[in-house]
């Protein structure tokens, strides 16, 4: 799920329900998406993969050097990746810090007979709610570094449980977990 959907949920989701509580958290699972890919090449030296997509698309892919079975993977053998993200959203207290770190990617190594592993990283930021329009119903949220997100939401009544200057900590949560199965043999 791309951020903008998270966005777009997060938007319906963290509104949503009872009374307005400061400081409520919001979970918003979100997608799974798999590809398929066919190993190209394997340049050890650069720790590069080309591969070709289920879709004919062929891309270049640096191989953290985390990923200690880089020898192991082989033109023609097939890598699935499995992309997972999710969002936390929090209202933020009255005084409380602003909030904009990224954590440094975490690559494990799966321990298996075949080459894999997952890489994950989180980043937070505290945005602040720009505008509310009931119309639509929509709402836009204001974040460092220019970071801006307008989206409608379902709950038109959700609405008018936050006000324009509330502030929401986001967090995104995204993972990559990589398999490779080796060339059938003919």
């Amino acid at each position: 799920m791309s951020r903008t959907t998270a966005a777009m949920l997060a938007g319906a989701l963290v509104l949503s329900g009872g009374a307005y509580v400061r400081a409520q958290v919001k979970v918003i699972a979100g997608e799974q998406h798999t590809m398929n890919a066919t190993v190209e090449a394997v340049d050890e030296a650069a720790r590069k993969l080309t591969i070709r997509t289920d879709k004919g698309e062929m891309r270049t892919i640096a191989v953290p050097a985390e990923a200690t079975r880089l020898a192991d993977v082989h033109p023609g053998d097939t890598i699935t990746l499995t992309f997972y993200d999710n969002m936390v959203l929090r209202v933020k207290q009255p005084g409380e810090a602003d909030v904009d770190t990224r954590e440094l990617d975490v690559v494990t190594a799966s321990g298996g007979s075949r080459p894999g592993g997952t890489s994950a990283s989180q980043q937070t930021i505290t945005a602040t709610i720009d505008a509310i329009d009931l119309d639509e119903p929509a709402i836009s949220f204001k974040g460092p570094k220019d970071w801006k997100y307008r989206t409608r939401v379902q709950d038109k009544a959700a609405l008018q449980q936050v006000k324009v200057g509330d502030r929401v900590d986001f967090t995104w949560t995204e993972a990559t977990l990589v398999k490779v199965t080796a060339k059938a043999k003919k």
